[in-house]
């Protein structure tokens, strides 16, 4: 029996469009020249002075089931125990809800964003990302160095990890997530940002001209990925030391 169907035999493949328009990817917005990191939906904004520099704190609202591991007081305490010279000109700390396909695609604890757009003004920002708790913390069993540094890490966090067939699972919990993400993720991203600056923004560069700023532009983000991981987790690490050694770490959640 004749078919219509069959008039094109390109129906319902690659070659027709079918499956081009909803790629499992991040889309960008048509509205604007934000990032999607940087597109907030409802959230409250506050400010502290915190040993003489301002901080301003982003909180999105979160959805069900999910939720931000550290309070804004958390983070102010944790904050006053780095050093102020290593504040730089960073500015904003943002407590982000990730969409459901971000969680996916590109999921992580933190990040560091050079420049942050907020409210059509442009600052350094340190984001930590809202936590989807009926999620499984899952990692495959065939593991890089890298990734066999960051298990133990996250281990020592107070993640329990099982085995299951060829995989280590943790249920996430909020206690084990606010030890990464205040403890650890955040001193990272500062470290991120202090490799930034002796690099590219550090104050004896104030009077350079825009051509010599930009090679320290490149230049820094020329650099190889392990070499920038390195630089922050030895900072997080040796500070984060520091601060255990004066027993000023942990504290209880504020």
């Amino acid at each position: 029996m004749h078919s219509p169907a069959r008039r094109n035999r390109n129906i319902g493949t690659v070659k027709q469009g079918y499956g081009q328009n909803n790629r499992l990817r991040i889309a960008d917005s048509r509205k604007d020249s934000k990032l999607y990191y940087e597109r907030l939906s409802r959230y409250q904004k506050t400010s502290a002075v915190i040993n003489g520099h301002e901080f301003v704190f982003i909180v999105e609202a979160t959805r069900s089931g999910a939720a931000h591991a550290c309070s804004v007081e958390d983070i102010k305490r944790l904050l006053t125990l780095i050093p102020a010279e290593d504040y730089g000109k960073l500015k904003l700390i943002v407590l982000r809800q990730p969409k459901r396909k971000e969680e996916v695609l590109s999921g992580v604890w933190g990040r560091l964003i050079y420049s942050y757009e907020l409210e059509g003004r442009f600052y350094p920002a340190v984001v930590l990302e809202a936590v989807n708790y009926s999620r499984a913390l899952k990692w495959a069993k065939s593991l890089s160095v890298d990734d066999q540094q960051e298990l133990a890490r996250l281990r020592a966090d107070g993640h329990a990890f099982r085995e299951t067939g060829n995989s280590f699972v943790a249920e996430l919990e909020p206690e084990a997530v606010r030890n990464t993400q205040l403890y650890r993720t955040l001193l990272h991203e500062f470290g991120h940002y202090v490799h930034y600056c002796r690099v590219v923004d550090h104050p004896g560069c104030a009077d350079e001209d825009y051509e010599t700023r930009e090679r320290r532009w490149e230049a820094y983000h020329k650099l190889p990925w392990a070499e920038k991981e390195s630089f922050a987790h030895r900072y997080a690490d040796d500070l984060r030391w520091k601060l255990f050694q004066q027993r000023l770490l942990p504290f209880a959640r504020l």
